[in-house]
């Protein structure tokens, strides 16, 4: 019985432990991430030397030793993304109303270093591990990739909980790429072959003919395919996964910064002194600690451009129809019916 439930227990605590321990360390103040990234390189590079150390070592220990030196190499890029030092080259929330290739491409470009860096240290993995007796290594690091990859697929295009509760505050920006629908065509797609995948897995390691160096090693992939599949099920289902690590989230203090997107509806032009008095009442905490709003509305003279970062407003003049109507707004504690109530009350007429 051992045999059959220590790979999957151990697969299990190592998720939700390394989880929980990231999202940490990417909590604290800015300072220590320089610390904290030295030391995970550190680790990296220890990985890959135990990789090559055991890619030979068809055991059951071998299999256990590859699968944790497979997710050190795993949690150097998660450290690298969370604490904003392997993000992309950019670094702000989605134009307001970019749809199609636009977004795409920005979206692209908010997480470009992130993938790079994946693929490069995916390449060092394999190179490692292919070809040799334990490919378990190899294995742990592909499922990761491939169902991370699903997951970032799904959330651009849509999901019902995309769990902007786990970004830090720095990459409160990234939530505003989300979309917000029950579901979406590629979602069925991913569960159905991720479940495929890890049953065919599960049959290997139940089969009587396996041998314990094999089931150790299947099992372990087994069990993280299956907690993949179960994190996509978290995109669509109305829970509170943050609950699984709030002893890793209370590094954060504080409430959980939300998004909140809106079409105006204002049924009229907005009066551009109302809204720059608005954008300095909102830079004053008025509304919530809001860390971004951008938007596009209309004016009496034309189409303006808004966006609030670093508590510094700025308006810029736009050609009218190139973007939609829309506010976007991160903050904690966010007051969104207020906000809203704010940009409708600058629809009407300033006072003389």
């Amino acid at each position: 019985m051992l045999d059959y439930g220590l790979p999957a227990l151990t697969a299990l605590f190592l998720w939700w432990f390394s989880t929980g321990l990231i999202l940490h360390l990417d909590g604290l103040r800015p300072e220590t991430f320089r610390w904290s990234m030295a030391a995970a390189t550190l680790l990296l590079l220890a990985a890959l030397w135990g990789l090559d150390g055991v890619a030979d070592d068809d055991t059951p220990r071998g299999a256990y030793l590859a699968f944790g030196c497979a997710l050190l190499c795993w949690a150097w890029i998660e450290l690298g993304f969370l604490t904003g030092w392997i993000t992309g080259p950019r670094r702000e929330a989605l134009p307001p109303g970019a749809t199609g290739w636009p977004r795409l491409r920005a979206a692209l470009a908010a997480v470009l270093w992130h993938e790079l860096a994946i693929l490069g240290v995916g390449i060092l993995v394999l190179a490692v591990c292919w070809g040799r007796p334990n490919m378990v290594g190899a294995w742990t690091f592909l499922v990761l990739w491939i169902m991370r990859t699903s997951a970032k697929l799904n959330l651009f295009l849509g999901v019902r909980n995309p769990g902007e509760g786990f970004l830090p505050a720095h990459l409160r920006y990234l939530g505003s790429y989300f979309a917000r629908r029950p579901m979406n065509l590629l979602f069925p797609v991913s569960v159905t072959l991720g479940t495929l995948a890890c049953a065919a897995l599960l049959h290997d390691f139940l089969a009587p003919a396996t041998g314990p160096e094999r089931a150790a090693g299947a099992g372990l992939v087994a069990t993280l395919l299956a907690l993949g599949v179960l994190e996509h099920w978290f995109l669509v289902l109305p829970i509170p996964v943050e609950a699984l690590w709030r002893w890793g989230l209370r590094s954060r203090g504080g409430a959980p910064a939300r998004i909140a997107s809106w079409d105006p509806g204002l049924g009229g032009p907005l009066d551009s002194r109302s809204l720059r008095r608005l954008l300095d009442e909102v830079a004053a905490g008025a509304f919530g600690q809001v860390e971004s709003l951008r938007g596009v509305v209309r004016t009496g003279s034309g189409w303006i451009g808004f966006s609030l970062a670093g508590g510094r407003p700025r308006l810029e003049d736009r050609e009218a129809g190139t973007e939609p109507a829309r506010v976007v707004a991160i903050g904690r504690a966010l007051d969104e019916a207020r906000l809203r109530a704010a940009f409708a009350a600058c629809a009407r007429p300033a006072a003389p």
